[in-house]
């Protein structure tokens, strides 16, 4: 799964969202990492909706605009447990490592050192 894709997913995930919604709420849950492009985010949920993992929830006219609300649906939900599990094992497996690492002395000034 794309991080863009990841992020939306997960966005979506508490409540139905609209578009500007979902940008800052990625932007928040990222901690800032990662920022939305209105093109980028319209054309993941297009993507995302006609592969079923996402769906429109409502149309709201606010100030005269038009906001569309997606919520994630049920196999967006599974397709983002799935992956949050991948990322879990990736965690573990490079924690694991870098805990190795550390028990035979390559801390980060030894890795300097060896780089060089």
């Amino acid at each position: 799964m794309r991080e863009p894709t990841f992020w939306i997913l997960t966005a979506l995930a508490s409540q139905p969202r609209y578009g500007y919604s979902v940008m800052q709420q990625v932007a928040q849950l990222s901690g800032g990492a990662v920022t939305l492009q209105a093109g980028t985010l319209y054309a993941a949920l297009d993507r995302l909706t006609a592969e079923g993992l996402v769906e429109l929830d409502r149309d709201e006219i606010v100030d005269g605009r038009t906001r569309r609300y997606y919520r994630l649906t049920s196999d967006g939900a599974e397709a983002l447990g799935v992956e949050t599990e991948r990322l879990r094992r990736s965690l573990e497996a490079a924690t694991s490592q870098l805990a190795a690492r550390q028990r035979f002395g390559l801390g980060p000034a030894a890795a300097l050192r060896a780089a060089w």
